[in-house]
């Protein structure tokens, strides 16, 4: 379904601003709690938190992250799950989430009636509050950003600082191929897998591939080393090339970094023992390099960049 109305019916400009959250209320049903804890008041009210606190942002955009070949509902349901794929990345739980909406006032009613269900679904799912958002006019554009609150699982926050020279590398499922697939909107978040390795000890750093293996990778390399990877060991989707699993990123996978001295035999068992259909993969180690500094690994893809100068 396009999100444009060619015509007067079934736009967004006849329901007007306060007609618009009166529906969004509706169409998230019981993922969106009663003021004060959601919906109508000037900040939503939540109560405190036991652990450490968890928060991220990310949007959908028409035109970038989906066309009018793709279902709003999947659209909804992709916005709250590329966040909580963040929050899983640091081992913690999600909690709530507010809705920020851009669009132009000839964007389809029905469209984003789908696509709030389609949020609604995925939220109550993984047992996220819609509590709030905003809503302004963007002639042209159709643009959904949420920003998701999370809590750390316990004491331990995954981050992508810890690495050190001799650490094995490691990756959840199999990557590359997310578009010509459709990965990148039936992906699961991985957040008990996340929460899984957050109470390993002799996990050091993570992070979600969202970019790329290959530019994602760099994100948790040690200063003065290099990832040394077997490339033979890099687990693709069937029909993926090298270069796809490397650089065609939105894999929403798992990337962690484990203790140089662990046991990799006893944690891989323990792991096939929890997630018996999610595999777990060592593909390298970080070796350190003469001098002290980080070496430029060649590898058949680069992962995407954001903001990438011109060619």
């Amino acid at each position: 379904m396009h999100p444009f109305a060619p015509g007067p019916r079934d736009r967004v400009d006849a329901l007007g601003e306060r007609g618009l959250i009166a529906s969004i209320g509706r169409w998230l049903g019981t993922a969106c709690p009663a003021a004060p804890a959601g919906i109508g008041d000037d900040c939503a009210v939540l109560p405190p938190a036991r652990h450490r606190q968890l928060l991220t942002v990310d949007p959908v955009i028409f035109g970038r992250h989906f066309d009018a070949a793709v279902q709003p509902a999947a659209v909804g349901a992709k916005l709250l799950k590329r966040n909580l794929s963040d929050i899983a990345a640091m081992g913690g739980r999600p909690r709530a989430a507010v809705v920020s909406l851009c669009l132009d006032r000839a964007t389809r009613v029905s469209w984003l009636r789908e696509f709030h269900r389609g949020l609604a679904t995925a939220a109550r799912r993984h047992g996220v509050a819609i509590v709030g958002g905003d809503v302004a006019e963007v002639p042209g554009a159709l643009i959904a950003s949420l920003t998701l609150l999370g809590e750390a699982d316990g004491e331990r926050v995954l981050i992508r600082q810890g690495a050190r020279s001799g650490d094995w590398i490691a990756v959840t499922g199999r990557l590359g191929g997310s578009l010509a697939s459709g990965h990148h909107l039936r992906f699961t978040p991985r957040l008990a897998e996340g929460r899984w390795l957050a109470r390993r000890g002799e996990i050091r750093a993570m992070m979600d591939v969202s970019d790329g293996l290959a530019k994602d990778l760099s994100a948790l390399t040690p200063r003065g080393t290099r990832a040394a990877l077997d490339l033979t060991a890099i687990p693709r989707r069937r029909g993926c090339t090298l270069a796809a699993a490397l650089g065609d990123g939105e894999d929403y996978e798992l990337l962690c970094v484990i203790d140089a001295r662990a046991n990799l035999r006893a944690l891989q068992n323990a792991w096939r023992r929890r997630f018996s259909n999610l595999p777990l993969t060592f593909i390298g180690r970080f070796l350190r390099n003469r001098g002290g500094q980080n070496a430029p690994v060649a590898l058949p893809a680069s992962g995407y960049e954001h903001l990438r100068p011109a060619p």
